[in-house]
Parts: C-alpha cells; structure tokens; sequence
C-alpha cells in the first residue's frame, strides 16, 4: 500500500525533500515505518528512540496500523529560547 511521509525541520533537511509517496507492506505500522526511516537515513539513528508521530493529523503510537493513503509525520524535536 502506498502512505504519504510528511518531513519537517531537521528531517527535511536530512532527507533533502518535504514529503514522499512510500510504499509499505500490508499491515505496516508507524514504528515499521520509523525502523526503515532509522535505516536508510544516517540521522534517524541518533534517535534513542522514535520522536512522536502523527497519522493524519493526530498523534499515533508506533503501533498504530497504517492504511492505504495514510499520511505519516514525525515530530522532530526542537530547540526554543
């Protein structure tokens, strides 16, 4: 099934674009997502573990099931002064 991957602030910067179309298994879930973001992006990695995510404008666990058309972001972290 194919998810939409929205990318913000340092992980825009990271992956070099705002948004991609992902094909993903059937039954994926947000932390299956994440696990494969970990591996192919150097940065992920520094993560002790995955930042909150959103799945279509609503906060999700990472085992909250994915569906065709999903759209997925993470929430990176920010600093403030």
């Amino acid at each position: 099934m194919t998810i939409k991957v929205l990318y913000f602030a340092s992980f825009r910067e990271k992956t070099g674009r705002d948004e991609e179309r992902r094909q993903v298994a059937d039954g994926a879930r947000v932390g299956d997502v994440w696990s494969d973001l970990v591996r192919e992006v150097p940065h992920f990695a520094a993560f002790p573990k995955m930042p909150p995510a959103a799945v279509n404008l609503e906060y999700a666990e990472a085992d909250r099931p994915l569906r065709e058309g999903d759209e997925l972001a993470f929430l990176p972290p920010v600093a403030g002064g």
